[in-house]
């Protein structure tokens, strides 16, 4: 039967520009494995599955998928979405929208700019968390195609961390090792473990624009993604590392992530921070979005 999908553009205002994110808006009787099958087929970073929310008042359940495999939240995907679904529900101003992932409730913020266009934040369901198990630097340089001298700046160590997707933070001395990182994949598994979801967060305090603090790339080979444009989940779960290493003052924070460019799609991700009492008490990544393509896929 056909199914309505759309494609949007996350983490930026421009088209072909950001995250591609494709949505499928009547998911109803797919199973898991066919979702799977259509993710693999769209070949984005991911695809969404909108379902009707099981809790009133919420406004939908999503499934996330990478080509490989399913997530239980992602960034680009939530803001995406977020911005999607309030486009479909004909709302100009602010308006929340909580959305059901397997993380648990998301509530989100989302705001129309033009017919096509939006601006959503969503707040972290899951505070980051330190992950066990040290990275080991000569491990990772492999891994990356590097030197062990490129890794690490001021007090930042490479580390391990969630808010519901894992990541391996890797801190480059500055852009010209960010260019030089690759794919070994013999050396994979040695630095990031045998697991499927092993992903490769790679970032440096220099930057291509002046208003970004981070400059940054993604790799998730085993999950499909060769080289992410834009990664939410990964900034989220970015703030542990700055309160572990780079902790801010008492207060609200905002925190600029460039990320894409290396793939010709750049993107900005937002991140919020409140910090009480040397703590981190709340955050939330937002950015823009715009849609691409609209269209039916039999499914």
């Amino acid at each position: 039967m056909p199914r309505r999908f759309a494609t949007l553009d996350v983490f930026t205002r421009k088209r072909f520009a950001g995250n591609p994110l494709a949505v499928v808006l009547e998911a109803d009787g797919l199973d898991g494995a066919t979702m799977q099958t259509i993710a693999r087929e769209f070949n984005l970073a991911e695809t969404v599955f909108v379902l009707p929310a099981e809790q009133a008042g919420h406004r939908a359940r999503l499934r996330i998928f990478t080509p490989a495999a399913e997530l239980p939240f992602a960034g680009h995907p939530t803001v995406g979405t977020a911005v999607l679904l309030n486009r479909i529900d004909g709302r100009t101003g602010r308006h929340e929208i909580v959305l059901e992932e397997g993380i648990g409730p998301v509530r989100c913020m989302a705001q129309a700019h033009g017919a096509d266009a939006g601006h959503a934040r969503f707040e972290l369901a899951r505070l980051p968390s330190e992950l066990e198990g040290a990275p080991d630097r000569a491990a990772l340089a492999a891994a990356l195609g590097i030197e062990t001298t490129d890794i690490g700046f001021d007090a930042f160590l490479p580390g391990r961390w969630s808010a519901g997707v894992s990541f391996t933070f890797v801190p480059l001395r500055g852009l010209d090792a960010i260019r030089r990182c690759r794919v070994a994949t013999a050396h994979w598994e040695a630095a990031f473990g045998p697991s499927g979801d092993a992903a490769a967060y790679m970032f440096c305090s220099e930057t291509l624009d002046a208003a970004s603090a981070f400059h940054a790339r993604m790799f998730a080979p085993r999950m499909g993604v060769a080289e992410d444009p834009a990664t939410g989940a990964a900034v989220a779960a970015f703030a542990g590392m700055l309160m572990r290493f780079a902790p801010p003052p008492d207060g609200e924070h905002e925190v600029l992530v460039e990320q894409g460019y290396e793939m010709g799609r750049p993107s900005i991700i937002r991140l919020a921070m409140t910090v009480h009492d040397r703590k981190l008490a709340a955050a939330a990544i937002s950015g823009d979005a715009i849609v691409v393509s609209e269209g039916t896929i039999e499914a």
